[in-house]
């Protein structure tokens, strides 16, 4: 472990070259040490954001928002997200302090062995086993930003909706328990507490901005965990724009979604619920995610602009804008912070959710996993002719995650052996057509293993009986419309930043031990004076609290 100060002296140096940027975080952040407890942690995720992208942005912009956030605190240099690198168990662990294992929580669309179909009302005379999924799909209408509230004057209006997102989702749609025959909400989900409840139980206000209504996953199994929870929904229709599909089809319409969360922040910094209607106070725990950064990591184009990276870790001209673009928007919620007084009250912690992979443009070999999958059941059926589909559900992005209808070893091992065996041609950045083998594959977990791999006995109802770890730059989709996924176990995926800045931490560190982002959530509690023990996922993963101080 390498712990050193970073010489402020030096980062500021520059700033008189500085062009394009405008410097708008104050001072403060990186003027002193800041010891005593915080009353306010704003916790900001920035979707797709490398480490090395932070650095790459701050080594070019010395006195920039990020520069002076990293300044002002601790860089925690070897940081790691969870695997599977999803935005579900990512955001998960960074509120509970546990892996998917622990949380339950393994993708935003899985598969429960346990559970009910939606609409079941005869409990006893079903057989179980149903997919779970916690994406726009739940919502009363995905096609509206508001979940199907119905407010008038989309999207401009957006901030008058409900902060109790779970009355937006269908509950149609929803699996269910076999004991109790009730609808299984997101929050319900959780196999464990989250820092939301436990801030709410000691009598502190919570709020959170994300980007679909089971994000309500963040309340924890009481329910009740985020007074304030503000879920535009990402993948509605983006009115006005020439992609038109939803908001991330077109990267400035992901910038316009993003300002929606950004000024919902700054009304509860300024002490207002996130549609600033009433007057609640700051809260102690609060914050947002960016998706700006990863649809330009994903868009081939957008907006006149090459998306993506040029070579291994440089961003492209649309990947630079919108990092730009984060940059000016952090730079307004410290500045708010400072004008409200805030500033010794208050840490910001930095992060993501998961990375984005590939980095290198060069090594993309985009994959048609839906041929492989029919291979694979074709292949089963044909030994035992009388069998249905022996994959039951799967998620496939740039690792491959695999539900069966037969659970047996035998039938994750064949599984396993097919894929293993599969060549064939996909394509390369260019859409000019590339070989594959071993299905894309680098590595397959299978049954037994692949639960050892997440840490639960075989049986577990919702573990992935296969779970396979794509070749480095392999994204598994049918065209040509992406360029980069998340899901995997690559470096890319994985090494995310982490900063911890602000109130009651140092000024200037720079951390190159290896940490993991589910420590935010202990470290949330501890920066507010509350025991992060309170956290169950704590307790059993021995998550420990990040060496801020």
């Amino acid at each position: 472990m390498s712990r050193s100060p970073v010489r402020l002296a030096a980062v500021f140096a520059a700033a008189g070259a500085l062009t394009g940027v405008t410097a708008v975080q104050p001072s403060a952040f990186a003027a002193s040490h800041h010891q005593a407890l915080a009353r306010h942690v704003l916790l900001i995720s920035v979707d797709g954001l490398h480490q090395s992208d932070l650095a790459w942005y701050v080594s070019r912009h010395p006195n920039s928002a990020l520069a002076r956030l990293v300044g002002g605190g601790v860089e925690y240099t070897h940081a790691k997200t969870t695997t599977p690198s999803d935005s579900f168990p990512g955001m998960v662990a960074q509120a509970t302090g546990g892996g998917p294992g622990t949380t339950g929580v393994y993708y935003d669309d899985t598969y429960n062995a346990a559970l009910l179909p939606a609409g079941t009302t005869n409990c006893k005379a079903v057989k179980p086993g149903v997919e779970v999924d916690l994406t726009e799909d739940l919502d009363k209408n995905q096609a509206s930003i508001d979940a199907g509230q119905g407010l008038t004057g989309l999207p401009d209006s957006i901030l008058s909706m409900t902060g109790n997102p779970a009355s937006l989702i269908n509950a149609s749609k929803l699996p269910v328990d076999r004991e109790t025959c009730k609808p299984v909400y997101p929050h319900s989900y959780l196999k464990v507490n989250t820092v939301f409840e436990v801030a709410r139980s000691a009598g502190l206000r919570t709020a959170w901005s994300d980007k679909h209504a089971a994000y309500e996953i963040l309340n924890g199994p009481s329910g009740t965990g985020v007074q304030d929870l503000f879920t535009p929904e990402i993948n509605s229709n983006a009115l006005g724009y020439p992609a038109g599909d939803d908001w991330t089809k077109d990267n400035q319409a992901t910038e316009q979604y993003d300002g929606y969360k950004v000024k919902a922040v700054l009304n509860e910094i300024d002490g207002y619920d996130h549609s600033r209607a009433h007057r609640v106070g700051t809260p102690a725990i609060f914050g947002l995610n960016f998706q700006s950064v990863s649809t330009a990591q994903k868009l081939p184009a957008s907006d006149g602009l090459e998306g993506g990276y040029t070579a291994k870790n440089a961003p492209g001209p649309l990947l630079a804008k919108n990092l730009d673009f984060v940059n000016a928007k952090i730079g307004a919620l410290t500045s708010e912070i400072a004008k409200r007084h805030l500033v010794d009250s208050t840490t910001v912690i930095l992060s993501a959710k998961h990375g984005q992979s590939p980095t290198d443009p060069t090594a993309l070999t985009r994959i048609d996993d839906g041929p492989l999958l029919d291979g694979l059941n074709a292949a089963w059926k044909k030994l035992h002719p009388d069998a249905s589909d022996l994959v039951a559900h799967s998620v496939d992005d740039d690792a491959m995650l695999l539900w069966l209808t037969d659970r047996s070893q035998a039938a994750t091992e064949f599984a396993k052996t097919y894929l293993l065996a599969q060549n064939g041609t996909g394509t390369d950045i260019n859409a000019a057509p590339r070989t594959f083998t071993r299905s894309g594959l680098s590595k397959v977990y299978a049954g037994k293993v692949a639960a050892h791999y997440f840490h639960v006995e075989a049986d577990d109802a919702r573990v992935p009986d296969i779970f396979g770890l794509a070749q480095y730059g392999v994204v598994y989709t049918g065209g040509t419309k992406k360029i980069a996924e998340h899901g995997g176990a690559h470096a890319d995926d994985l090494d995310v930043p982490l900063v911890v800045s602000g109130a009651s931490v140092p000024n200037g560190v720079r951390d190159s031990a290896s940490v993991q982002t589910k420590q935010i959530a202990p470290t949330i509690l501890n920066l507010l004076g509350l025991n992060p023990h309170s956290l169950q996922a704590v307790r059993e993963e021995h998550t420990t609290v990040l060496p801020v101080r």
